[in-house]
């Protein structure tokens, strides 16, 4: 649907300026865009590759077993399904701890690993398992205790101080993952 969407907009946005004597100013906001999308770009690589080579070296130290048994309370009654899946426990484990650091983007492949891990064991292979609707919920609420990739954006923007925002991303996402959670429980036990 986007791939029709974002086209469109397009369209319409050159003719219109055609039309209204402004193509100009649309040459020229391609221009400061693509630039702007490369400073984005390099901007986000160097956060992602500080954070995945972290995650990497917390993957062969004991930090990540540490850090996932920290989570197993969390975990098992999260997702009361995969008692048995260590494998998966532990995938979703790295992946919240990915999403608490902010790394949104480093945490993406954690999290296709992980649900590739749980729809191994899902009988309804068309259907999302509750385990899979709870690990969805919770990338999506995000809980971050750093906001990497906000601050980030908000950095390479030009923002005087381009932290400030932690304390409403936390209050933010702690909201999201709440009423995220309790919505995906109360749906659990109904259907």
């Amino acid at each position: 649907m986007l791939n029709i969407i974002w086209p469109a907009f397009i369209a319409i946005s050159f003719i219109y300026a055609l039309v209204s004597g402004n193509i100009e100013n649309a040459s020229n906001g391609i221009f400061e865009s693509c630039e702007a999308a490369v400073e984005l770009t390099i901007t986000f690589f160097g956060t992602i590759c500080l954070w995945n080579g972290i995650i990497a070296i917390c993957k062969e130290t004991s930090l990540m077993s540490k850090l996932s048994k920290f989570l197993k309370p969390v975990i098992n009654f999260l997702f009361p399904e995969l008692k048995r899946n260590n494998q998966a426990k532990e995938e979703i484990s790295m992946n919240i701890i990915a999403n608490l650091l902010g790394l949104g983007n480093a945490a993406t492949p954690l999290g296709l690993k992980a649900m590739e891990t749980m729809q191994k064991e899902n009988t309804k292979k068309d259907t999302l398992s509750n385990a899979m609707a709870m690990f969805i919920v919770l990338n999506t609420a995000s809980l971050q205790l750093i906001p990497t990739n906000v601050i980030a954006i908000r950095s390479s923007l030009g923002s005087s101080a381009p932290s400030n925002i932690i304390l409403q991303v936390w209050v933010a996402s702690i909201i999201a993952a709440t009423v995220g959670i309790c919505a995906t429980k109360i749906f659990m036990k109904k259907f």
